[in-house]
């Protein structure tokens, strides 16, 4: 054939592109395992984070994960365990959040043990100013108080926005509570400097320069939470009644 015929190069560029297709899926299929265990094992990184565990130096995520996180699942918004063959871990939070009827929704807890107690670790997720924001809650075991919190962001602003996952911005969770004296959820409210509620309910500082993003934490903590009320209810009186 000849070689500096059209038919030749159009013959030579489907090939070439057919044989690095191949390669490239051969390769994907290879790495695909890694690739998944490297995203679960991030995943059980941030749910520890929010309970103030990390791996030291050389610690495998996955065994911490499987020390400390004794038990995971699914439940209603009446706050029953409910077993439909999905696991905790596998809830796309992303999508449960974004139904209206809270009935439908599949609402995943991990719960797990620290040298203060056993504590229960709630996914959230939301929107912040350029993209999507997510993060976990751990409370106590009184259904109330949270333990820590974990924060994480697609593509807010460096030095703005994306201040949400540093120690400064999320520290501020620990110790509030997200139901008022009376029983009713009241979430936690992300406040500017000088705006501090005076009526008692739970408040952080917000994000300097990063306004719109420290809405969407305030707005995701209570989208996320708010459906949890039945379940954290039963814990409060699990506790009551173990006293």
């Amino acid at each position: 054939m000849n070689r500096q015929s059209n038919t030749y190069t159009v013959i030579y560029a489907v090939v070439l592109v057919a044989v690095v297709g191949v390669l490239l899926s051969v390769v994907y299929q290879a790495l695909r395992p890694q690739q998944v265990e490297n995203i679960e094992n991030d995943t059980k990184r941030q749910i520890l984070a929010a309970a103030l565990i990390s791996p030291a130096p050389g610690e495998s995520v996955a065994d911490l994960y499987s020390s400390h996180i004794t038990d995971s699942y699914i439940v209603n918004s009446k706050g029953d365990r409910v077993d439909n063959g999905v696991k905790a871990f596998d809830v796309n939070v992303a999508n449960e959040v974004k139904k209206s009827d809270i009935s439908e929704r599949l609402l995943p807890v991990f719960v797990c043990s620290t040298d203060k107690g056993q504590k229960y670790i709630i996914p959230v997720y939301g929107a912040g100013l350029w993209g999507p924001i997510w993060g976990y809650m751990a409370f106590d075991d009184n259904g109330d108080t949270v333990y820590g919190a974990y924060f994480a962001h697609q593509g807010e602003t460096p030095g703005l926005g994306a201040e949400i996952e540093k120690p400064t911005f999320r520290d501020q969770f620990e110790g509030k509570d997200i139901f008022a004296s009376d029983g009713a959820f009241q979430g936690i409210k992300v406040v500017k400097n000088g705006q501090e509620p005076s009526d008692g309910s739970a408040w952080v500082h917000a994000v300097s320069g990063g306004t719109i993003t420290s809405q969407g934490v305030q707005k995701m903590l209570y989208n996320s939470l708010e459906p949890y009320t039945a379940f954290f209810n039963k814990l409060s009186k699990g506790k009551e009644a173990d006293k």
